[in-house]
């Protein structure tokens, strides 16, 4: 099944160049937006991008294990590849699900193996081709010294149902966005082998490992990447903390091919990549060291519970953990993210999201000691709806990291039992962020630090400290609706003002998604309405026969889209990114994608 969509950014350059025997760089990442998927395992086998001529260039190399649900908040670095200079039209990335270990939320905090993979008609998948076709004005375009970059959005929640009622089955309709240079990028991933330093220019070279692929050799399948450093990055190496020049003096120290790791951010403009932070050496998953990442539960004196455990071997094998046993100890070394200070076991607590150096044991996998390891709290994700503001800042969590609350047990948090973490009433330390806009009830996701383990209630001590706090109430929004059968009056009569849905044989979507939070369309008792932005251009896109077509101007789109309906085409799904009004279910979108059968 091929699902095609429309690219949006901008131009990335000019076009006149298309000589194939030169060559550009393009540095192409995955992510996904959110859903409610534990691991979602599956093997990318192919990742191809098409020039407008019709020839094609294979990015991927070899087939790449990616768990999709683990990248809602960070793009990882695919590939860097050189490919001929010219102007790309479409890309197609081919999922394989025949090994696929897709496992969800049951709803009550318990874990389910999904077993069944079907299409939106019933049909059992093993491959799908998912598309992404590029309009003329928005085509990637490759030229030498420029390269251009491109993060492919793999969409779980618009994308997967799931039904637990039998046999767990998974129902995909692939839902897939580019963006080329997005204004608003999530922050970057790159993981690799130390290549060279060059401390003259601030840089390093990293031979592209993406995922967890072994870090052994010097092959270059998937590229080498520049990173470029200031002095305000970060860096942790062999479990020792530096800032700036002196970080890069002991990255410089490493072996070549070494492991790595670079987070920071993608400037559309100079085309670079930036680190705000590095690991190197023993600090690195897949290094000297086990290690596990997912977010405690509890904890009971020096052993934390760690829920959904991605457990990576120094071996290089990647395995999935329900829950992982970590026992901390008075050598255990931990470190803050965006923190150059050493912190201490005392400071990680219930809630927070980790990455867990040690040993594993030989014989019980779900037991990790790193009482002579490193512990290295990241960046936590709450979402919730605001009780109280401005001060004090509380809310009603609905999940953390996207695990649902009733799975954590907050027994200890507080100085004694009465000042206990209390998940409808956790309270945010907002420091010097501004809160005063945002209201009751309000939906936030606040990014930021657990506090330190016993000690909620001391005076000036919150159960949460932000770094972000983002009000969710006008974020943009995914709609995706499909109908089985196929109907010819789903969208009403279009017009010039918009598509009214017929949500009456909707089939198993029907909801618009903002960051994580589903919005069931059948249940907002009101037409759902898709209409154009005030200037009426966009992206917009008719797939019929299988063959895509898009148009810019959201009149021509219309005009076409009743010469299909007089002509006999019936609809089998919409798919539309804007911002959506939940008192009128009416969302203005520049992108839309409607898909005739």
């Amino acid at each position: 099944m091929v699902f095609p969509l429309a690219l949006l950014g901008c131009n990335s350059g000019s076009s006149s160049f298309s000589d194939t025997s030169v060559t550009g760089g393009v540095v192409i990442g995955l992510t996904d937006a959110p859903g409610d998927f534990i691991t979602y395992q599956v093997d990318v086998t192919s990742l191809t991008l098409t020039k407008a001529n019709n020839a094609v260039v294979e990015t991927v190399p070899v087939k790449t294990r990616v768990d999709f649900a683990q990248y809602a908040d960070v793009t990882e670095f695919l590939t860097s590849a050189t490919v001929p200079s010219g102007t790309y039209t479409s890309a197609t990335m081919t999922l394989d699900y025949t090994n696929a270990d897709i496992e969800v939320d049951d709803g009550s905090g318990g874990i389910v193996p999904v077993t069944s993979f079907k299409d939106e008609q019933g049909n059992p998948i093993t491959t799908l081709d998912v598309s992404v076709v590029m309009s003329d004005g928005n085509a990637v375009v490759v030229a030498p010294g420029a390269p251009a970059h491109m993060t492919v959005d793999f969409n779980l929640a618009a994308s997967n149902d799931v039904d637990l009622s039998g046999t767990p089955t998974l129902t995909v309709q692939p839902f897939v966005v580019a963006d080329i240079d997005p204004a608003a990028p999530k922050p970057h991933r790159l993981r690799g082998m130390l290549d060279s330093v060059n401390l003259q220019t601030d840089t390093f070279q990293v031979i592209v490992r993406p995922f967890f692929h072994l870090l052994s050799g010097s092959n270059r399948q998937f590229g080498t990447l520049t990173v470029a450093t200031d002095g305000n990055t970060l860096y942790i190496i062999d479990g020792v903390s530096y800032q700036g020049i002196t970080g890069l003096d002991a990255l410089a120290n490493q072996a070549q091919f070494s492991g790595v790791v670079a987070i920071g951010d993608v400037d559309a403009s100079s085309h670079t990549f930036t680190a705000t932070e590095v690991h190197a050496g023993s600090s690195v998953p897949g290094g000297t060291l086990d290690a596990a990442t997912g977010t405690v539960i509890k904890r009971v004196g020096d052993v934390l519970t760690v829920k959904g455990a991605t457990l990576i071997r120094n071996s290089g094998s990647v395995t999935f953990q329900d829950t992982e046993t970590v026992q901390l100890g008075v050598n255990t070394k931990v470190f803050r993210q965006l923190d150059p200070s050493a912190r201490t076991i005392t400071d990680i607590s219930v809630g927070q999201r980790v990455t867990v150096f040690g040993t594993l044991d030989a014989s019980d996998s779900s037991q990790l000691d790193a009482s002579n390891g490193l512990v290295r709290m990241k960046l936590t994700t709450l979402r919730g709806t605001v009780v109280n503001s401005p001060s004090p800042f509380t809310l009603n969590l609905q999940t953390i990291d996207w695990r649902r609350i009733a799975v954590f047990d907050f027994s200890g948090t507080g100085i004694d039992t009465a000042n206990d973490a209390d998940p409808a009433n956790y309270e945010i330390d907002t420091g010097t962020l501004n809160v005063a806009s945002i209201g009751a009830s309000s939906p936030v996701k606040v990014l930021g630090f657990v506090a330190p383990f016993g000690q909620v209630g001391q005076t000036s001590t919150a159960d949460f400290s932000a770094e972000t706090i983002v009000d969710l109430t006008a974020v943009r929004a995914l709609l995706a609706v499909n109908w089985n059968p196929a109907v010819a009056n789903a969208l009403g009569t279009p017009s010039t003002s918009g598509l009214t849905l017929d949500l009456a044989g909707a089939g198993k979507f029907h909801y618009v998604a903002r960051a994580g939070i589903a919005t069931d369309l059948t249940l907002l008792g009101t037409g759902t309405t898709v209409q154009p932005p005030t200037s009426g251009t966009g992206l917009f896109v008719i797939q019929n026969n299988g063959k895509p077509q898009g148009y810019l101007t959201f009149s021509k789109f219309v005009d076409a889209l009743v010469a299909d309906l007089s002509a006999g085409a019936v609809v089998q799904g919409i798919a539309a990114r804007g911002t959506f009004d939940d008192a009128t279910a009416t969302l203005t979108a520049g992108l839309v994608y409607v898909r005739f059968k």
